[in-house]
């Protein structure tokens, strides 16, 4: 299987685009493993860094209890 992120020939995730991270995130706010993804094991650790030094900044929740109610 050929990694998603290498064939568009991305270098960097940035923890910033939290729209982008979102959607290798599941329900519960958990990181998808790379079979879900379809990443390989460089592009996971970078997406993995990147969304966890999202919840560090606070740009995404840790868990879905931490998100707003409306």
């Amino acid at each position: 299987m050929v990694c998603s992120a290498c064939q568009e020939k991305i270098n960097y995730i940035d923890y910033k685009q939290t729209d982008l991270l979102r959607k290798f995130v599941s329900g519960q706010f958990k990181i998808s493993s790379s079979v879900r993804t379809g990443f390989c094991k460089k592009h996971q650790r970078m997406l993995a860094n990147a969304v966890k030094l999202a919840r560090y900044m606070a740009l995404m929740p840790y868990t879905k209890a931490q998100t707003r109610r409306k």
